[in-house]
């Protein structure tokens, strides 16, 4: 269950900058409401997946998460270069990533 806590807390940390680039194209209170509430969920799931799972386990994957979504979110959707080398870099942290779940904590 802790994982599964883990993983959403990274998609929160995916919103909280994706609000920050709304913030920046639209200086709004919503945008700081979801920017709030995005990073403040990435950090109460991040405490509570960390009860069982090692502080830097945790804190790689949860930035790893927070690092490709984010990466990723801007190619989609906000026009950023999608070259090889960026996908590839792009699927080494991914990699990486998944590989911490199958070391020993």
């Amino acid at each position: 269950m802790d994982w599964i806590f883990l993983i959403l807390a990274g998609f929160c940390e995916v919103a909280g900058v994706a609000a920050i680039s709304k913030f920046n194209k639209n200086k709004s209170l919503i945008n700081i409401v979801y920017m709030t509430a995005g990073f403040a969920l990435s950090f109460l799931m991040l405490s509570i997946a960390m009860k069982t799972i090692s502080m830097g386990t945790a804190y790689a994957v949860w930035t790893g998460i927070g690092t490709v979504g984010s990466a990723l979110m801007g190619i989609l959707f906000f026009g950023e270069s999608a070259g090889w080398k960026r996908l590839l870099f792009i699927a080494m942290i991914i990699s990486a990533t998944i590989g911490l779940k199958f070391i020993p904590y």
